[in-house]
């Protein structure tokens, strides 16, 4: 049984995909989880009662800004 030469490309196509699905799937399996069910790095970052705490604002660090502001050029005949 011959590919048609029409057909050659999505049968390349179809065949890197497969490939491609099975190394991402076998990864997957492979990586190490946390004993919560959650990614290893959400794990390590976050404490368990910080999900529930809102971000404050004063525990923001300020940022310093250099130069002007982006403002939209919204009227492009006018510079």
């Amino acid at each position: 049984m011959r590919v048609r030469e029409e057909d050659c490309n999505l049968v390349l196509l179809a065949g890197v995909t497969l490939v491609s699905v099975a190394i991402a799937g076998g990864a997957a399996l492979m990586e190490p989880g946390s004993a919560a069910g959650r990614p290893f790095y959400l794990a390590s970052a976050a404490t368990p009662g910080a999900e529930n705490k809102p971000a404050r604002l004063a525990d923001q660090v300020p940022v310093r800004i250099v130069g002007a502001p982006f403002v939209p050029n919204t009227n492009p005949r006018e510079h």
